[in-house]
């Protein structure tokens, strides 16, 4: 059919680790069909609570029908899925594109950073805004800005970096009128995005104010200096400085007083990147006194080893430093995998922070100047399923759980977002559990020149993605539009305000109860 639209979809087959970097560099120009119904056939629906067989219609980015044996309409494109899985399309809850940090930018952007996705089988994301000079409603504007390239649907949080009454009102409004419903208080980075305990108790009674969810990097931002300043006087001035100035300790004793701020408060509570078991352990512990706390691992955490950080090549070991570091494989890894197996962390998300060879390379000599950051919002799926899915640790549904469902119930956008059912949003993937995939600089899609995953190997492949209802990933070839990413709004008061206004603390505030915080 002819586009008389002019909509310039592009089929674009990387095959070369630069290839991202000289776009626009089609290798053909496809158009889309007025009538675009997309019929999977034959697979296996998994949502978070079943699976069954059945047949999904996809109609004007809409599912239309989820049956067995359905008819597909005429002109309609027909994939078989026999043996295969059908999801929801994945939902990474934590990335950072075209984000200004320690003195550079994150490679990829709102185009390439949505092909790198939709490649991996994540139709949406959630990234999160700076403010720009502790100004919020500036920083969210930039981000719109930032995001006009966007190829698939995206919400943002919002970081709150200072606290002041234009802070506190910027909050109220982009949470009611410009649906952002989280805001993230960095516990860290002092002098730069670190708040005081102060400033994070103001933000959090905010947040419950407005209801918003306010989230927390959890890290003891005075120690960890200590520990910097530490590694330098002994000398240790290379990437393995940076996990050696921030252990474990600082990650759960700021994990632990943030959640007892928030149980104090009555409320919820997201921690973002637990990278340790014992953070893990914290947010089993306030979870188990009923605390509404949620914890977030990351694809890096179930994957790596610290041991990365002390490559001898710099430039290998570089693209390993993240905050919080990445621990112990078979120690904290493998204690994270089975939390999120069983529920103990909800979700993961990638944490998707990319500095290329030579922008990290401006840390030789001093760890602390490093950017912080590793890749994974092209990987996370594969490697959750590799992780614990292909070790018996996890079933599908939990799978569907972990990587998409939960982040549309916690961010009050399920089930338009992730669902397979009828009336949802047609983001879907479909993976092949027999199929191997094998990560590879050279055939990944961001605009990275590095991945930390080179040469990993697992069996289980995103074979296909849908986004919008369109067939965006199939065959090993991407197809994508620039702008046609839609900003998705979140509402506020999601589940994870249910009922909180029945807790001691608030329905009997002169209690013994309430001031023991028996719940």
């Amino acid at each position: 059919n002819n586009n008389n639209n002019n909509l310039g979809n592009i089929t674009i087959m990387w095959r070369t680790r630069r290839a991202l970097a000289l776009l626009p560099r089609a290798v053909q120009t496809q158009t889309r069909c007025k009538s675009n119904v997309v019929v999977l056939k034959h697979g296996t629906v998994v949502n978070q609570d079943r699976q069954f067989e059945s047949d999904v219609v996809c109609e004007d980015g809409i599912i239309k029908a989820v049956g067995e044996n359905l008819e597909a309409p005429p002109n309609a494109t027909v994939i078989d899925c026999k043996g295969k899985y059908v999801m929801p399309g994945g939902i990474d809850p934590h990335t950072h594109l075209e984000m200004p940090f320690m003195g550079d930018v994150t490679c990829d952007d709102f185009f390439t950073g949505h092909c790198a996705a939709l490649a991996g089988g994540t139709t949406l994301h959630v990234d999160f805004a700076l403010p720009i000079n502790h100004d919020l409603m500036e920083g969210y504007k930039a981000w719109r800005e930032k995001s006009k390239k966007a190829a698939m649907d995206y919400c943002f949080h919002m970081a709150v970096t200072g606290w002041d009454d234009k802070v506190a009102s910027d909050m109220e409004t982009l949470t009611r009128e410009e649906g952002i419903n989280s805001y993230k208080f960095f516990m860290a980075y002092k002098g730069a995005l670190m708040v005081s305990d102060e400033e994070l108790s103001a933000g959090m009674k905010q947040c419950k104010k407005i209801g918003a969810i306010p989230m927390v990097h959890a890290e003891n931002g005075d120690l960890v200096e200590l520990g910097q300043n530490r590694m330098i006087e002994l000398g240790i001035t290379g990437p393995e400085g940076h996990n050696l100035s921030r252990p474990p300790e600082l990650e759960a004793e700021a994990t632990n007083r943030a959640i007892m701020m928030a149980q104090f408060l009555n409320v919820p509570l997201y921690v973002v990147h637990v990278m340790s078991k014992m953070a893990m352990e914290e947010v089993a512990r306030g979870r188990e006194r009923g605390v509404r706390v949620v914890g977030e691992p990351l694809c890096t955490g179930l994957a790596k080893d610290q041991s990365e950080v002390w490559h001898p090549d710099f430039d290998h070991a570089a693209s390993h430093v993240m905050s919080p570091p990445i621990r112990s494989l078979a120690h904290d890894g493998e204690a994270l995998a089975n939390a999120l197996s069983r529920g103990v962390l909800t979700l993961v998300g990638s944490d998707h922070a990319v500095f290329n060879r030579a922008q990290k390379a401006k840390g030789k000599g001093d760890f602390r100047t490093i950017p912080n950051g590793v890749n994974g919002i092209e990987e996370r799926m594969h490697l959750t399923w590799d992780k614990c899915v292909n070790t018996g640790k996890m079933n599908t549904c939990e799978f569907v759980r972990a990587t998409s469902a939960a982040a549309a119930q916690i961010f009050n956008i399920y089930p338009q977002k992730g669902y397979v059912g009828v009336g949802s949003d047609a983001d879907i993937c479909v993976l092949d559990p027999e199929e191997t995939k094998t990560i590879s600089v050279d055939t990944h899609h961001s605009a990275m020149d590095t991945n930390a995953y080179d040469g990993y190997s697992m069996k289980g492949k995103i074979e296909t993605t849908l986004s919008q209802g369109n067939v965006v990933w199939h065959d090993d070839k991407l197809t994508v539009q620039e702008g046609a990413g839609r900003y998705v709004k979140c509402k506020p008061f999601g589940y994870m305000f249910q009922g909180i206004e029945k807790m001691p603390v608030e329905s009997a505030p002169g209690s013994m109860a309430a001031a023991t915080r028996i719940v």
